[in-house]
């Protein structure tokens, strides 16, 4: 499982268990199904390398104290934990493909779900953000991956509080300065029944709640899109965009990275180049600039 590397200890746990890497690489293989062999070869290799009984006694004595190490600070062993937000009139299930790469590398997910249209962004911010939180370990680093929407979110709730061990926040297709196609539709019947009272927060006018939250002073990458899936709606768009926000619209003051993919904005998140953009991100602070 990945370790946070952000603890209260001053010494990692990498670094108190290093004598021991040969007992834990064993460990590890093992678990993978090796079983009895790689038993045997532990136990030769470990008779080469110590030679006297009191190498052996040596190495107990660390592994007591490693036990002790983690017993008093069991931050050194929380899973970083990545918290996943998908975009307005979307569900859970959207992000389920990034849910599951996360947890492939070791980390703990927390894949909200939350009624996007039922509510204002300042009501959704800290009912999605909180419900995220709440199923991270207190002692973990939180670390969040949102669609659209999301990223929104995400920013009112930072605009107007904290979260301890924050880590750092990918962003992909979102409005961080509104959407024209607001603008334009907000009008026509219907468009609030599909979209919501949060939906209409979304634009470039005096009601967009993007344009009055400020630049982020906090870890940021931005993944943009670039193909439309609809004609229609990016005639009302400035080019390039996604079919629903602009290129040049999701930016933000403030931001750490920014890359441009060929994907649309309903299922950018699925994407395995962004999925890998995402992880990146989350891992160094940098998307993968050389990828195709």
């Amino acid at each position: 499982m990945r370790r946070s590397g952000r603890t209260g200890c001053r010494f990692s746990a990498t670094v108190v268990l290093a004598p021991l890497r040969v007992s834990v690489a064993a460990l590890a293989d093992q678990r993978q199904g090796e079983g009895w062999c790689l038993k045997h070869r532990w136990r030769t290799a470990q008779r080469e390398r110590i030679g006297t009984q009191e190498s052996v006694r040596n190495d107990h004595f660390l592994a007591l104290f490693a036990v002790s190490f983690l017993a008093a600070c069991p931050a050194a062993w929380a899973a970083d934990c990545v918290i996943l937000l998908h975009g307005l009139a979307r569900t859970s299930s959207s992000m389920d493909k990034m849910a599951e790469v996360f947890e492939e590398r070791g980390y703990l997910v927390a894949n909200v779900d939350y009624p996007s249209r039922k509510f204002r962004v300042e009501e959704l911010a800290a009912l999605a953000v909180e419900s995220g939180l709440a199923k991270c370990p207190s002692e973990s680093v939180k670390h969040f991956v949102t669609h659209s929407l999301g990223g929104i979110l995400v920013r009112y709730y930072l605009e107007h509080g904290k979260i301890p061990s924050l880590g750092r926040v990918v962003m992909l297709a979102p409005p961080n300065q509104g959407s024209e196609i607001v603008d334009n539709y907000r009008n026509i019947p219907g468009f609030e029944m599909i979209n919501g009272p949060a939906g209409l927060q979304l634009g470039t006018d005096e009601a967009s709640i993007p344009l009055k939250l400020g630049p982020v002073n906090y870890e940021v990458g931005i993944v943009a899109g670039r193909e439309t899936f609809n004609p229609i709606l990016s005639q009302f768009l400035p080019n390039p965009d996604d079919g629903k926000v602009s290129v040049e619209n999701t930016k933000v003051e403030g931001m750490k990275d920014f890359i441009v993919v060929p994907h649309s904005h309903p299922f950018i998140m699925q994407a395995p180049v962004v999925i890998e953009h995402a992880v990146s991100f989350i891992e160094s602070g940098w998307f993968v600039h050389d990828a195709p």
